[in-house]
């Protein structure tokens, strides 16, 4: 395929360590359970392998494909449906893991549709906020212009919120967020509303969350569990606060350089989800905060290179795409270590490739198909015939 030869690796080498790496931590975390369960100890790491493969599958198709085609009014209206569907679909046969509602069981493999929808809404949003762009230049009020694509996302958003998963909620929601000031929405405003609702949380949520975190119906709620665990957590080390005590520990015993891959103690027991949700606990603890640093500096690399594409694009469509992904990516970290490093509650989010799950690393694959497809046009590749609005939009 011809446009390998224009691969950005600014991109692809720290995704392919970072999978690798990822495969590594994922049967180090995993081992045990898999052992705790009757089941083997490399379970896990098979399961992880195979997505990662059949991830790079996808990225390459991805880099293949002709993105117009994301555009035609067929491939959108298919992928609304499917979106409605599958969320809907999960209220009458979803099953509920860690307390949300968000997984189709098919065999062995979960999917979680609330995965998918990151690479849907920024496809969707970059699509319709750029086909509105000449309205919105034109002199159409801003909620006129996009009050479509912001109802048909908000639906969206609202239905996972509903299952409940307030970390995929957010997540969503940002992507949205994000696209919608990058369509040329008044910044000063947007600035004025983001400081207002930052603000009001610090000043009454925080209190009010300390409060109601004291009272008994607290400890009965899966949701106020986590932030009770988050306010209190070693007064509740036993019990809802065990995941955030037992990753300090194992920050703390991790240190600089590491106990040793393989040599976590959290993970034999102490530390739930060490391969999921803590799977950044685990690599710091056996291989230390040099090991923990790398890793988020080469996601820092892949999340600048995005946005440096999306700034050089030729066509809003790919601009907008590129932030959306690039939000994904800081969002969904940030969200992650967060909750490792008790400076936000646990949300359930997993940590972009290191932490094992099917839909969350087919989703990064998708989203950096797509983003290494527009890197290619930018950097020199030319279709064998392109119509004058294919040069410009794909």
């Amino acid at each position: 395929m011809r446009k390998l030869k224009y691969l950005d690796y600014w991109i692809m080498v720290p995704y392919l360590i970072l999978s690798v790496l990822g495969i590594v931590m994922v049967y180090s975390a995993s081992a045990d359970i898999g052992s705790q369960n009757g089941g083997s100890p490399f379970g896990y790491l098979v399961k992880q392998t195979g997505f990662v493969i059949f991830g790079l599958v996808i990225l390459v198709f991805m880099l293949s494909m002709n993105l117009q085609r994301l555009r035609d009014r067929g491939p959108q209206r298919l992928m609304l449906i499917v979106a409605f569907l599958s969320l809907f679909g999960l209220f009458l046969i979803g099953k509920t893991v860690n307390g949300a509602a968000g997984w189709f069981h098919l065999g062995p493999i979960s999917i979680q549709p609330a995965e998918f929808m990151k690479f849907y809404l920024i496809i969707f949003m970059a699509h319709s906020v750029a086909n509105r762009q000449e309205d919105l230049e034109e002199g159409y009020g801003w909620w006129s212009t996009f009050a479509e694509p912001i109802v048909i996302s908000a639906a969206i958003v609202f239905l996972i919120l509903l299952q409940p998963d307030l970390g995929g909620a957010a997540i969503n929601a940002m992507i949205v967020w994000i696209i919608l000031l990058a369509s040329g929405f008044n910044y000063r405003r947007a600035a004025t509303y983001l400081t207002g609702v930052i603000l009001g949380a610090i000043v009454i949520g925080l209190p009010l969350l300390g409060k109601i975190s004291t009272m008994s119906f607290a400890q009965h709620s899966y949701k106020m569990k986590r932030i009770v665990a988050f306010m209190h957590p070693f007064d509740h080390s036993q019990t809802v606060g065990q995941q955030l005590v037992n990753s300090y520990y194992a920050l703390s015993n991790g240190g600089v350089f590491g106990v040793g891959w393989g040599n976590s103690i959290q993970k034999t027991g102490y530390l739930p989800e060490p391969n999921t949700d803590f799977i950044m606990a685990i690599l710091a603890e056996e291989l230390g905060l040099i090991t923990a640093i790398v890793v988020i500096t080469l996601l820092f690399v892949i999340i600048i290179r995005i946005v440096y594409i999306g700034k050089n694009a030729r066509s809003a469509y790919h601009g907008l795409i590129c932030y959306g992904a690039a939000t994904y990516l800081t969002v969904q970290s940030f969200f992650n270590l967060g909750g490792v490093l008790g400076m936000l509650p646990i949300t359930g989010v997993t940590f972009p490739f290191i932490s094992y799950g099917g839909s969350s690393t087919l989703t990064l694959a998708l989203v950096l198909g797509v983003v290494l497809n527009i890197s290619a046009r930018q950097r020199g590749y030319q279709p064998r015939s392109v119509t004058p609005e294919a040069e410009t939009e794909d």
